[in-house]
């Protein structure tokens, strides 16, 4: 099921979003500060975020904006201020939606699932590509026939990101960007050495799928069609 990362410092809230949450088959993970949070979203996929804006260390509205510096998660604000002006604030940071305290939870719930849908993230977290299935939750790919297999991590988001959206071109930027992080200051090259894994691993599975390079552009992913 998709990951939530719930950040908030009331520990009261934290647990009825889990519980809701949870109750709907979400997996929760929980931060009572932006810095935090922020640190777990950078080396872990997340697949939407839960965030209040009144928190120490690091406020919610720094943390949308450091979020939205490498990720394309989803970004849903709870907090007491409900003046327009905030917002706006929230909006122009990059948030998604906004729910004011008090808040009805099965509202945040079909919120959710709604925020979910627009970007495309299926719950099971879950990609088949032909006879082989990913799995976000344990960065495993599933063979119809065989063991199951570990990727590193690189390897397997970078894997994820192409298989979720096959037929889409991504240029070496783009993928840098969501999956190393704007402050990744190595040679974008290593894409290419990425990619290059990538197809010696599964070079027996191009009946199924295949990497494609775009000259000067980037790559995308073909999936083979029955």
């Amino acid at each position: 099921m998709a990951k939530v990362l719930l950040v908030d410092d009331d520990a009261h809230i934290r647990e009825l979003v889990r519980l809701y949450l949870e109750d709907e088959g979400f997996e929760v993970i929980e931060k009572t500060n932006g810095e935090d949070a922020l640190h777990y979203a950078e080396n872990q996929i997340v697949d939407l975020v839960i965030l209040d804006i009144m928190m120490p260390k690091m406020d919610g509205w720094a943390l949308c904006e450091n979020l939205r510096e490498f990720g394309e998660m989803p970004i849903l604000m709870i907090t007491a201020k409900g003046e327009s002006t905030d917002r706006i604030k929230g909006f122009k940071l990059g948030t998604d939606d906004y729910l004011v305290k008090p808040f009805d939870p099965v509202e945040l719930v079909l919120r959710v699932k709604a925020l979910l849908k627009r970007y495309r993230i299926s719950t099971a977290n879950e990609i088949r590509l032909g006879t082989i299935t990913l799995d976000r939750k344990r960065y495993q790919v599933s063979y119809s026939h065989g063991p199951s297999v570990t990727l590193p991590m690189k390897e397997f988001e970078l894997l994820y990101k192409l298989g979720s959206y096959p037929g889409q071109l991504f240029t070496r930027e783009h993928l840098i960007e969501q999956i190393w992080g704007l402050d990744y200051e190595g040679d974008d090259r290593t894409v290419d050495v990425h990619i290059k894994r990538l197809r010696e691993r599964f070079a027996d599975l191009e009946s199924d799928f295949r990497i494609v390079t775009i000259r000067g552009l980037g790559y995308r992913l073909e999936v083979a069609q029955d």
